[in-house]
């Protein structure tokens, strides 16, 4: 098995900035809808995790003492769409390491942590 010249290398990791791009376009220009409270509190964020709608039902509206709650459930709203994006980005990440071939491992390099997601 030989390995590769430094010019393949320098291809290599060209085709993988471009591929990064577009699948982080992809993320970007996503929305996941997150929810809590069964169903009563709803927020939607894009790919970037800007949050674009929120959504209460009319059945938390009304009383003084609701308000704890409802701030809880728009937070965990927010954190569940938020790790449907995590996930969605973890598998666009793997999809793009294995469409290039890429050793075990690489699909990680943009985690916070440096390996694997």
């Amino acid at each position: 098995m030989s390995t590769p010249d430094f010019n393949q290398l320098m291809e290599q990791a060209k085709e993988m900035q471009e591929k990064m791009k577009s699948v982080q376009g992809k993320i970007t220009s996503i929305q996941v809808v997150g929810e809590a409270g069964g169903g009563m509190v709803k927020v939607t964020l894009n790919g970037a995790h800007q949050c674009k709608r929120v959504e209460i039902s009319p059945t938390l509206i009304g009383e003084e003492d609701d308000i704890d709650m409802l701030e809880d459930l728009v937070a965990a709203a927010i954190n569940d769409a938020s790790q449907k994006i995590e996930a969605i980005t973890k598998d666009e990440m793997v999809k793009m390491a294995k469409d290039m071939k890429l050793p075990e491992g690489f699909e990680g390099l943009g985690d916070d942590e440096g390996g694997q997601f």
